[in-house]
C-alpha cells in the first residue's frame, strides 16, 4: 500500500493497524535542537484517547507514546523521529461475524476490490485508530511551532451535532475544555448530551461539524498554484476518516454573497494591512494573509451501528449486518484533536517551505520600498 506519507519538508508517515501490536508515525524534516520528549506529545494524545466518557468508544487504550529515535538528551537531532503507540485493548473476536461480509458505509468493500484482501479486525489500516499516529506527529509539530512562531495557536471545537448548531452569540472559548463535545456553547452542549444519550442507547449514530481556527499565522505561507495553503489544508482534512466536506472561511455561504459583500476590504494599520472582514478565511490566492485561518469540516455519522443494514458477502450473497463492538456514537467528538493535528502539521510544513524559499520574513514590505 502506497501513499501513507504527507507533507513536503515536514513529512509524516503513519503505520500500523487497529488490531495490530502497535501503530505510530515516522516524522522526517523536523528541525534540530527543539525541546521534545514523550511528555510534550502525550497531552495531545490524551485529548483524543478513547473511553474517557460515555459519548466515545469504550475501547480502553492508554495511547502512551514512545519516542524510539530522533531525540537525544531532550532535543531533536534533525534525524527521523520514530513514534510508537502500543495497542493494548483489541477485541478482534467482535469482528468474526463480518470477516466475509462488507459493512455498509465502511471501506471494507472498496479495500477488498482494490487489494484483493482485507483485515476485518476493526477495519485494519482504514480504521480511525490510525489517527492516533497523526495526533502524535501533531505534538511534534506543535513543539516546533512553539519555538519558531510562539504566538501561533490552533483551536478546534464542534459547532454542530446532527442538525443542532451552536448559538454564536453564546460563544465562550473557555467552555470548550469543560464539556465532552469540545463545544463553545454550554447550552448547546447540554442539549447535545441528551440527544447523544438517546442515540447511543438506540445503537445509532450522528454526524458533526468541526471548526478549526489558527490565530497568529504569519502572512506569506502557501503558494499561488499547486501548493495553495487552503488546498493543502482541505486535502489534509479530507484525509481524516469520516470527513465528507471541508470549507474555508465563508465556504459555501460565499456563493450567496455579492462581490461587494464578499470582498474583505483592506486598510493600512500601524503594524501593516488590516482587513475589515474575513470571508476568505485567512487565505488569498493560496497564501496566508496573517488573519485567523478558519476552516470547517463535516463528519459523517459513524457507520458502525446496531440497526441491521443490507449488504453482501464476499460471494455476492445478500446479508443483513449488525456491527458489533465498541464504537463512537458521534465520531466528530474525537475528530477535533485530529483536525487540530492535521492543521499544525500543514502549517509547520508551509512555514518551513516559506523559510527555505524566501527566508524568515516577508519580502514585500507594505508602505516601504520593497
Amino acid at each position: 500500500m502506497s501513499f501513507n506519507t504527507f507533507g513536503h519538508v515536514f513529512r509524516v508517515t503513519t503505520w500500523g493497524e487497529s488490531h495490530g501490536p502497535a501503530l505510530g508515525a515516522t516524522v522526517d524534516g523536523c528541525p534540530p535542537g527543539i525541546a521534545l520528549d514523550a511528555g510534550t506529545i502525550q497531552p495531545w494524545l490524551d485529548r483524543r484517547r478513547p473511553g474517557q466518557n460515555r459519548y466515545t468508544t469504550q475501547r480502553r487504550e492508554p495511547d502512551a507514546v514512545e519516542i524510539l529515535s530522533g531525540v537525544y538528551e531532550g532535543r531533536t537531532t534533525g534525524t527521523p523521529i520514530q513514534l510508537m503507540i502500543r495497542n493494548t485493548d483489541q477485541r478482534s473476536k467482535d469482528y468474526g461475524d463480518i470477516a466475509d461480509s462488507f459493512r455498509p458505509g465502511h471501506a471494507d468493500l472498496t479495500y477488498f476490490q482494490k487489494y484483493g484482501l482485507r483485515d476485518p479486525r476493526g477495519g485494519g489500516r482504514s480504521s480511525a485508530r490510525e489517527t492516533a499516529a497523526r495526533v502524535a506527529a501533531g505534538g511534534v509539530a506543535r513543539a516546533v511551532l512553539a519555538d519558531l512562531v510562539p504566538a501561533l495557536q490552533v483551536t478546534g471545537y464542534m459547532v454542530q451535532m446532527g442538525p443542532h448548531r451552536i448559538d454564536r452569540s453564546r460563544f465562550d472559548g473557555a467552555e470548550i475544555a469543560r464539556n465532552p463535545f469540545w463545544c463553545p456553547d454550554q447550552v448547546a452542549a447540554d442539549a447535545w448530551a441528551e440527544e447523544l444519550d438517546a442515540m447511543r442507547k438506540a445503537g445509532n449514530s450522528v454526524g458533526a461539524v468541526i471548526e478549526v481556527v489558527a490565530q497568529g499565522v504569519p502572512a506569506g505561507l502557501g503558494a499561488p498554484v499547486y501548493a495553495k495553503l487552503d488546498a493543502e489544508l482541505a486535502g489534509a482534512m479530507m484525509s481524516i476518516n469520516a470527513v465528507k466536506g471541508v470549507e474555508i472561511g465563508a465556504g459555501f455561504e460565499a456563493a450567496a454573497l455579492t462581490g461587494e459583500q464578499n470582498a474583505d476590504e483592506i486598510s493600512m494599520g500601524t503594524d501593516g494591512p488590516v482587513y475589515g472582514s474575513n470571508h476568505a478565511g485567512g487565505v488569498l490566492g493560496g497564501i496566508s494573509t496573517g488573519q485567523d485561518l478558519v476552516l470547517r469540516l463535516a463528519v459523517k455519522p459513524t457507520s458502525s451501528i446496531l440497526t441491521p443494514r443490507a449488504s453482501i458477502t464476499r460471494a455476492g450473497a445478500p446479508v443483513d449486518l449488525i456491527t458489533k463492538g465498541r464504537h463512537d456514537p458521534c465520531v466528530g467528538i474525537r475528530a477535533v484533536p485530529v483536525a487540530e493535528a492535521m492543521m499544525v502539521c500543514v502549517l509547520l510544513d508551509h512555514l518551513l517551505l516559506h523559510r527555505a524559499q524566501c527566508g524568515a520574513g516577508l519580502l514585500g514590505q507594505i508602505g516601504g520600498t520593497g
